[in-house]
């Protein structure tokens, strides 16, 4: 198994990234075709959905969402966090960005979400040239395709036409993975949401331009190092440990970047990162070790470009999971991003 699997990496194989709904050891191949330009959804969305009502929407986004990086480039890993969330927790319906009590903004797991401010100066803008048009959804997920791009990730093209969801509860935010799970717990996740293991190990390496608190990760640097712990906790280099209980000591709040060798550059050094024990989220090192998982990653280190292609196709893989658009009842447009319409009149 695994040395076929390696063969149709390094031979770049072309397939599509089907979720295996087979026997249970089937593996599912990497897509190695662009989006076709004809592509129909079955939810309705398309490339061209705002050509007409909103020909500007992408340079009003790109064009703030550079202001915004360019005065902090950590907003871009935000962003595609934001998004993860958002698509992760009840589908991509940008409740994670309604702000009201109870709500998944709201949330313990929501709570160093960033971004929002950024989404909210783009629908401003785009509101001016566009009023009740365009939905939040389809600007976050614009801007996180942007957001990547901006850090020297791969393009892809969005389709858009996604509505905005009128509900969003505190509970849905705890379906999102939080760095603890096992790779069966999170695999399961990832099916139940037609994603596949593939798109688990690759939307994972968006990991190579993130941050975490010290307060996150306090499990990996000083508990179950002796085997007593029952939570999973692979093994860390020991001079990274070092470092990071240093850093770690005095302040939980303080940031640490998930890809200790180039933290501000979108690439694949991530993965290698896992070949030295320097996975910084248990889920991330346990991809290295998992023996389902290994061979994807090993792939990607061996070959980058093979993660820069499928990152964008798990991207748009992702942005699609349970969306509202055409005539579907339970979205809208909001005008605010941060509250239903009826609570603006």
């Amino acid at each position: 198994m695994k040395s076929s699997v390696l063969s149709l990496f390094l031979l770049s194989i072309i397939c599509t990234t089907s979720c295996g709904h087979g026997e249970e050891d089937s593996f599912p191949t990497f897509s190695a075709l662009p989006i076709p330009e004809t592509l129909l959804f079955d939810n309705l969305l398309s490339f061209d959905y705002y050509h007409q009502r909103c020909p500007q929407l992408e340079q009003i986004i790109h064009t703030k969402l550079k202001q915004w990086v360019a005065k902090d480039h950590t907003l871009a890993s935000s962003l595609l966090r934001l998004h993860f969330h958002d698509c992760f927790a009840t589908g991509c319906d940008a409740s994670i960005l309604l702000n009201h009590e109870g709500s998944e903004r709201r949330a313990e797991a929501s709570k160093t979400l960033r971004g929002f401010q950024v989404i909210d100066d783009i629908k401003a803008e785009v509101e001016k040239s566009c009023p009740a048009i365009v939905s939040c959804t389809d600007i976050l997920t614009a801007a996180t395709r942007d957001a990547t791009v901006l850090l020297g990730g791969p393009y892809w093209r969005v389709s858009y036409g996604r509505k905005d969801s009128r509900i969003s509860n505190a509970k849905d935010a705890e379906m999102v993975p939080s760095g603890r799970e096992s790779i069966t717990t999170l695999l399961e996740l990832f099916q139940s949401r037609g994603l596949n293991l593939i798109d688990l190990v690759v939307l994972s390496g968006a990991h190579t331009i993130g941050r975490t608190s010290c307060g996150a990760i306090q499990h990996r640097l000083y508990q179950g190092l002796n085997g007593t712990s029952s939570m999973p906790n692979p093994p860390l280099d020991d001079h990274y440990l070092d470092f990071l209980q240093r850093k770690c000591r005095c302040a939980s709040g303080d940031y640490v970047d998930l890809d200790a060798t180039t933290p501000t550059t979108f690439d694949s050094q991530f993965y290698a990162n896992l070949q030295k024990n320097m996975g910084l989220l248990s889920t991330d090192q346990m991809l290295y070790s998992d023996p389902r998982t290994s061979p994807i990653v090993n792939s990607l280190i061996g070959t980058p470009s093979l993660f820069i292609h499928q990152f964008s196709a798990s991207m748009v893989r992702l942005a699609n999971i349970q969306v509202l658009s055409g005539l579907d009842e339970a979205g809208e447009i909001r005008t605010n991003c941060n509250f239903v319409n009826s609570y603006n009149y």
